[in-house]
């Protein structure tokens, strides 16, 4: 054998997979049969041919058991059997079988088990369904739960409500103020020398009128006032004076108080003009409840040079 020859053929010439394809069956490529653990090959070998080892190829597929090899020849296209059991050819050792359930394929056909998503898209639907018709039962309950009382609007609870009113800035046991009374003296009962004008001017009565003529003995005018609360008050009257002083006698319900009110010139005025010295007066005085009459008058030793405008009760000294 000459140097760098390795047989009849050469790999360059010899494609050990030729016979896989269908130019190199045309040409007359060949399954090869050599010898090799489990594979058919010649039984001794020939005398002057060397062994070849890269032509050692067997057919995908090609087993050999006991002596005997099949190779599967399928039609193109049809899967080819790559694994069987020994006990499933001839002479094989009979073995349990055990009989293993078909699978379903997973996503692209293959034989593994992907993943169910059948089976989470019906769990998801259900789920959905659930919420849906949790929604409607709770629509329709609170639709029915109305307020009969009402005709609808807010659902019922089926406990009493508390109502709770606004706080009106006052205590409740505080007492209601009592409207005090004031009054013209133009409109009250005159007696003796006393008599309305409107002369001078100043007065706040109905139009400007008020008592003059009470510097006279037994002139007086005379109030008849109502009180809610029996209790002290203060009685107030607006006067006007020559700038001296001046007093009157004042009885309540027909009893003089013990000191006669002051009719002073309180303003401290030199000027005899009655326009500029109009100013008020008061006097404590206990009242009843209901009617009281208040009368204040010129008696003897009084110094009744004054006119009138107004009598006033007020619960507080002015």
């Amino acid at each position: 054998m000459a140097a760098g020859t390795n047989g009849a053929n050469t790999p360059e010439d010899d494609d050990p997979f030729g016979y896989l394809y269908a130019d190199g069956q045309a040409a007359g490529a060949q399954s090869p049969r050599q010898g090799g653990y489990g594979y058919p090959g010649p039984a001794a070998a020939q005398p002057g041919v060397p062994r070849t080892s890269y032509n050692q190829v067997r057919a995908v597929g090609e087993r050999q058991y006991g002596g005997h090899a099949q190779v599967p020849h399928q039609a193109y296209g049809q899967p080819n059997a790559q694994y069987a059991a020994p006990e499933t050819y001839p002479g094989g050792a009979p073995t349990r079988q055990t009989t293993i359930p078909p699978q379903r394929g997973g996503a692209g056909g293959g034989g593994g088990r992907g993943p169910n998503t059948k089976g989470l898209l019906l769990g998801a639907i259900a789920v959905v369904a659930v919420v849906v018709i949790g929604i409607t039962v709770a629509i329709l309950t609170n639709g029915d739960e109305k307020d009969p009382a009402a005709g609808g609007g807010t659902p019922s609870t089926g406990a009493p409500t508390a109502v709770q009113e606004s706080p009106t800035g006052e205590p409740t046991d505080k007492e209601t103020p009592q409207q005090l009374p004031q009054q013209d003296a133009a409109t009250l009962k005159l007696g003796g020398s006393a008599a309305l004008a409107k002369d001078i001017k100043g007065a706040e009565g109905a139009d400007g009128a008020y008592v003059t003529g009470f510097n006279a003995l037994g002139s007086s005018v005379t109030w008849q006032a109502e009180v809610e609360q029996a209790g002290p008050y203060y009685l107030s009257v607006r006067y006007a004076i020559p700038a001296k002083d001046a007093n009157a006698t004042l009885s309540v319900n027909d009893k003089p108080n013990s000191n006669p009110i002051g009719l002073k010139n309180f303003i401290r005025s030199s000027d005899p003009n009655w326009e500029k010295n109009w100013q008020t007066t008061w006097a404590p005085v206990t009242l009843k409840k209901g009617m009281n009459t208040i009368k204040i008058s010129c008696e003897q030793g009084n110094q009744c040079d004054a006119i009138f405008d107004w009598l006033k009760i007020t619960k507080d000294q002015p």
